[in-house]
């Protein structure tokens, strides 16, 4: 399985940066509120600064939103949704030891973080603008079609993965008390969004390490590196150091 950026949006949005992820034996029973309580602190920190609208890397996605068509208060990327969630009611909601790692991560970068259980894609995953005939599952189990030319992540059977890029995710592929293979997905498109992608994705992976073993493999994918291979239970990948702060 092959995960990228389609040639049209890398070109659309030049500076886009991601982090990948892939991690196995993923369980609902980890203890990771201890390093998640350290993100939503570093979080908490920045934004007794001023609030997440004023945050370069949240502003970088209001641009795109716009040049997109999309009015950026109405379809929020998703770290700004959980950052100003945090804001106004000071905690997140806990869902799955992993779902809440990844949003404390996303507030703590203020970096959009996906998460999506690998066993409910299928085949390649391409992030793209959408045809407007592929099948995106509602966390209420309505489907829905993206509009022709919104950017979503599309698997090789034409299911929407997401809806407005960073916007919202597919129930299809949300992670599940089941969920044990995950790909991680963190992008970003702010002038430092390489360092600051690499230092997410190096916490990431001290994180997982901890809370469930070391992940499969991670990368930063740019344009000159776009495509990430998943790779097959016990294959080596590419990892990365974990971060120290």
């Amino acid at each position: 399985m092959q995960f990228e950026h389609s040639a049209h949006l890398r070109a659309a949005h030049p500076d886009l940066v991601a982090g990948v992820v892939q991690a196995t034996g993923i369980t609902a029973t980890a203890d990771v509120r201890q390093r998640a309580a350290g993100h939503l602190a570093r979080a908490r920190e920045r934004l007794a600064c001023g609030p997440e609208s004023t945050f370069g890397e949240i502003q970088a996605w209001r641009r795109a939103y716009t040049a997109m068509g999309l009015r950026p208060t109405q379809y929020r990327c998703a770290s700004e949704a959980l950052l100003r969630r945090l804001r106004l009611d000071g905690e997140l909601p806990r869902l799955h030891p992993l779902v809440d790692l990844c949003n404390a991560v996303s507030a703590a970068y203020a970096i959009p973080v996906a998460v999506l259980d690998l066993d409910r894609v299928d085949g390649d995953l391409t992030v793209r603008p959408a045809h407007g005939d592929e099948d995106y599952l509602t966390f209420a189990g309505d489907i829905e079609h993206p509009d022709p030319g919104e950017v979503t992540y599309v698997d090789a059977a034409g299911r929407a993965h997401a809806r407005r890029w960073v916007n919202r995710q597919s129930g299809l592929s949300a992670v599940r008390a089941d969920t044990s293979s995950v790909l991680i997905v963190a992008e970003a498109l702010h002038a430092d969004a390489e360092r600051d992608v690499t230092g997410l994705v190096a916490a990431l992976v001290a994180d997982l390490t901890d809370g469930w073993g070391p992940p499969v493999a991670s990368a930063v994918l740019t344009a000159a590196t776009p495509r990430f291979t998943v790779r097959a239970a016990g294959v080596p990948g590419e990892e990365v150091a974990p971060a120290t702060r």
